[in-house]
């Protein structure tokens, strides 16, 4: 029989093999090449144009209108250099993915004629139709205006024959309706916080930057096995499949020999991703088959952000170059590891410290314990605000598999560094401190350095963990938009360092020494913080019952983790900080639910369009050819005995039925459920229902799916399986 599964892998066999040129250079040669950096903008640039554009890179201060034309008539000569055509203002709006709208470098001037044109007023500010972009009931739909800003902290740079622009893209009426504009206040309240926090132990800071190194794991399928599952195609995860006999059982695959097509791959988008200046410089096999996991070099959170987006992007026109699809979904396939995007994150000082690295003195040791403390406890009272930001209808598929953190959200430092929390929290007395008292606590805050080199080792199952100079958020999903994650993280530190802050100004205020105000203020937080610390297995049914003890949330699902953007505390931090206003956070709110619901809505539709359509036609046509085949024996062996010659069969009839109708019936149940909440108007109920009622059928339906599966013949079964899209090279 003839169908998509069978042609997909007629076409995987003829395929030729995809070999790239490699380039001849250094990758130190090329790096950043396509990028208008400001290394860059120093040899396009007169001195004045150079030094204002430098001083918006790093303070934020305006471009005037006579420098933006100077700035780009530069960049739009160097793009044209580059094979540039056109030119886009690059964004992030709340679909989750990047947009642009390409307009040509020229102007008409007379009949026939034409000059290249980019003046300083389309670079700084465009205006695309914002109507058809998720804005949360901020717009209505005739009211199309939105606004692109440049964001000159990042480079722009040039792909294909296009000049990207990265902006911020805000409302006629002021709103971000994007991921960068939020993000971008968040680290600039940062910024200022920290460096007040700074200045209790070095005069000489002036700029306080978050760092952000992104971990990006995906799964590469082949091209025509894809293009033969409309579930992949439409929802980025199999919806059906058995798990193949062999998955990642033997854990052979992780760090293993990378094949040689996907070898082939990798190189590319790391040439094209080196060209654009994003410093990708780890690749390797992840756990499961199929899987694996590139790794970029620390960057300023913005530009990391920009760059990890970007860099999707390049992995997916790469990917079809060489008969790929690269599958990006927090858990494409059942029975194996899914694919997350840690983020790891620190704060950084213009003087070169890394203010999450033990020194080698109790004053910088101090230092780091100040940050390292204060992370700790904004964490413990924003954990449900952390766990919202990377709630998705796709990571909750992934989070507590037992291959991912738990939803539940808590803090590992390791067993050595939480004694000596433990320890410094009891020692503190309420008076003042005595020199032998301060000698006693400098020299246990002087062995950081030491108890980190014995203290190494990683917990996986945690959310958040501290791993010697830095904290990795584990629980951030493949798919996902890092600006969401980090505006909440920077957020809440800088609103925890503006806290603590007026604390130990107060003690100071009031008698104490600097040294001792920050001390008696960093056990007040290590007390009060205590709970969020967790060593143990996140994945155990132990850590969920003292978690519940310990007054944790364990928000499971999406829409419940939601919940939290409308709480009167949520709206409190941002708009108290200035980073988004009670409508933002109801629209963002509303524009999360509504994006639940639909890709829900897809899964559910496709999910009864292939259980209808594609996979109990072919079973019960298969069911038709046992019958014959019974009937046949029948009629040469007799009743009797061609009865007991066809048993099998006839057991194979019977198991058919039962699965297909069983199927049936419970896609039916799946649809009715899926109509009653498509007719909620409350966004957050029809959210739940879809959870609750619509969701919790998918299961019942594979699992009848999946025994059809192994009982009908292979050759006749539509869909390319497990076992043929992960071990396919």
């Amino acid at each position: 029989m003839a169908n998509s599964r069978s042609k997909a892998f007629d076409e995987v066999l003829n395929r030729a093999p995809m070999h790239m040129k490699t380039p001849e250079k250094r990758v130190s040669e090329y790096f950043g090449e396509n990028t208008f950096h400001l290394d860059k903008m120093r040899e396009c640039l007169t001195d004045e144009a150079y030094k204002i554009v430098k001083s918006a890179v790093e303070h934020g201060t305006p471009v005037d209108r006579t420098h933006a034309d100077q700035i780009a008539t530069a960049m739009k000569d160097w793009a044209i250099s580059k094979g540039a055509t056109h030119y886009t203002h690059w964004f992030q709006p709340l679909t989750g993915s990047t947009a642009e709208k390409h307009d040509g470098f020229f102007k008409p001037i007379g009949p026939g004629k034409a000059i290249e044109r980019f003046e300083g007023d389309l670079l700084v500010q465009q205006e695309p139709d914002a109507s058809s972009f998720p804005n949360g009931g901020i717009r209505n739909t005739f009211e199309a205006r939105g606004y692109t800003a440049w964001d000159p902290t990042s480079p722009a740079f040039v792909i294909g024959k296009t000049l990207c622009i990265p902006t911020v893209f805000i409302a006629y009426t002021g709103e971000a309706l994007d991921y960068k504009m939020p993000l971008l206040k968040a680290l600039d309240r940062v910024e200022k916080a920290a460096k007040d926090v700074c200045h209790y132990f070095d005069k000489n800071v002036t700029s306080v930057g978050a760092t952000l190194g992104w971990e990006q794991e995906y799964f590469l399928v082949d091209t025509a096995l894809y293009n033969a599952r409309p579930d992949l195609v439409m929802t980025g995860r199999a919806l059906f499949g058995h798990s193949p006999a062999k998955g990642q059982q033997l854990d052979d695959h992780y760090f293993g020999s990378i094949p040689e097509r996907a070898t082939a791959f990798m190189r590319e988008f790391e040439y094209e991703s080196h060209l654009l200046g994003i410093p990708v410089t780890t690749r390797h096999n992840e756990v499961a088959p199929n899987q694996f996991e590139c790794a970029p070099m620390f960057e300023e959170v913005n530009i990391a952000n920009d760059h990890n987006l970007l860099l999707m992007d390049v992995m997916e026109k790469v990917a079809r170059k060489h008969n790929f699809r690269v599958l990006l979904h927090e858990k494409p396939f059942a029975g194996i590891n899914g694919s997350g995007k840690h983020n790891n994150w620190s704060l950084g000082t213009d003087t070169r410290v890394n203010l999450l690295q033990p020194g080698k003195n109790p004053k910088s040791n101090m230092q780091f314990l100040t940050f390292f403390v204060n992370t700790i406890k904004a964490i413990h009272d924003n954990a449900d605000l952390l766990r919202a930001s990377i709630a998705s209808a796709s990571n909750d598929h992934r989070l507590g598999a037992n291959e991912a953190p738990p939803a539940i959200i808590s803090v590992f430092i390791g067993t050595q560094l939480s004694k000596m929390l433990d320890d410094l929290e009891k020692s503190i007395k309420a008076g003042k401190m005595t020199p032998e008292d301060k000698t006693e606590l400098k020299l246990s805050i002087g062995k950081i350095p030491q108890l980190l080199l014995d203290n190494t080792d990683r917990n996986r199952t945690s959310p958040f963990a501290f791993t010697g100079n830095k904290f990795e958020f584990r629980a951030v999903g493949s798919t996902a938009n890092c600006a969401q994650a980090m505006t909440v993280l920077n957020t809440i530190v800088a609103n925890q360092l503006i806290d603590f802050k007026k604390n130990v100004d107060a003690k100071i205020k009031k008698g104490d020494k600097k040294d001792e105000a920050i001390l008696k203020e960093l056990q007040v937080l290590i007390k009060d913080s205590k709970k969020i610390r967790f060593e143990g297995n996140g994945y155990s049914d132990e850590w969920v019952k003292e978690a519940e003890k310990r007054g944790l949330s364990n928000l499971k699902d999406t829409p419940r983790a939601l919940d939290v953007w409308s709480r009167k505390e949520t709206k409190n931090l941002f708009s108290g900080l200035d980073i988004l206003s009670n409508i933002e956070l109801e629209a963002r709110h509303e524009i999360e639910l509504e994006n639940y619901i639909m890709k829900l809505q897809i899964e559910a539709r496709v999910m009864g369009d292939l259980a209808k359509n594609h996979i109990m036609p072919v079973a019960l046509e298969y069911q038709n050819i046992l019958i014959k085949n019974v009937e046949g024996l029948m009629n040469v062996l007799g009743a009797k005995e061609g009865k007991e010659a066809a048993r099998t069969q006839i057991n194979f009839i019977k198991s058919i039925s039962k699965h297909v109708n069983a199927m049936n019936d419970k896609t039916n149940l799946m649809i009715e459920e899926r109509k009653k909440a498509n007719a909620m108007e409350d966004l957050r109920e029809k959210a739940y229902a879809y959870c609750d009622n619509v969701k919790s059928k998918f299961d019942d339906i594979r699992y009848h799916a999946d025994k059809l599966e192994i009982m009908v013949d292979d050759e006749m079964w539509p869909l390319p399986k497990l076992r043929e899209l992960l071990f396919t090279k």
